[in-house]
């Protein structure tokens, strides 16, 4: 065949092998973004163990305390950011960060609860809210995952932030400033936990349906 008859014949349209767009692959569950929200459930105990060694009152154990806690706060916001730059969100990271998070925040608040530092009511909202949160994702994880919206994320910042100004040894001054973030994020627990109600309820029906 001539050159100009097989360009006549490719500009035909001469029948090739069907062009297929290759498979994307899949996110592996052992990711540095999970290993990262892993390492914070770790954390958890050994920030247990300082907090109430010297029996709570030792200076240098809950400054040491106090950082093993913001080094386990900042691992999430590390996990999501690697996890969303580097495109390794997995159904296993929407769960366990989560949790990770609430296995931080419940243990500083029963901690410090124990300790006759924080009224145990506030413990109990807020752990009454992130335990039926969780227990919503459980029950429509068959229909999809909820994610954590903004209300969610600001909710755990204040608390993170509320925790840390108790953990530290400061003097009786700061008692305004503690009770103030600890009301704020008393209030964004009842209020995104409300939302997420909604949100499981709506994501249920839409699955029915």
């Amino acid at each position: 065949m001539s050159a100009a008859a097989e360009e006549s014949a490719q500009a035909g349209g001469e029948a090739g092998p069907p062009h297929r767009e290759p498979e994307p692959t899949p996110v592996p569950t052992l990711n540095v973004a999970n290993l990262l929200t892993l390492s914070r459930i770790i954390l958890v105990p050994l920030f247990v163990l300082a907090l109430f060694a010297g029996g709570g009152e030792d200076t240098g154990w809950r400054i040491g305390a106090t950082v093993l806690f913001a080094i386990a706060s900042l691992t999430d916001q590390v996990d999501g950011w690697v996890a969303r730059r580097y495109g390794l969100i997995t159904d296993f990271g929407k769960i366990a960060d989560p949790i990770a998070d609430k296995a931080l925040i419940g243990a500083a608040l029963v901690g410090l609860s124990l300790l006759g530092e924080l009224p145990w009511w506030v413990t109990v909202v807020i752990a009454v809210r992130e335990i039926g949160v969780t227990l919503l994702r459980f029950w429509v994880i068959r229909h999809g995952v909820i994610p954590a919206s903004r209300g969610g994320k600001a909710k755990t910042m204040t608390q993170i932030l509320a925790i840390v100004t108790y953990l530290l040894p400061l003097p009786d001054g700061a008692l305004p400033v503690q009770w103030a973030l600890m009301g704020l994020a008393v209030a964004l627990t009842v209020v995104t936990g409300a939302d997420y109600v909604v949100r499981a309820v709506r994501l249920r029906a839409a699955a029915r349906a």
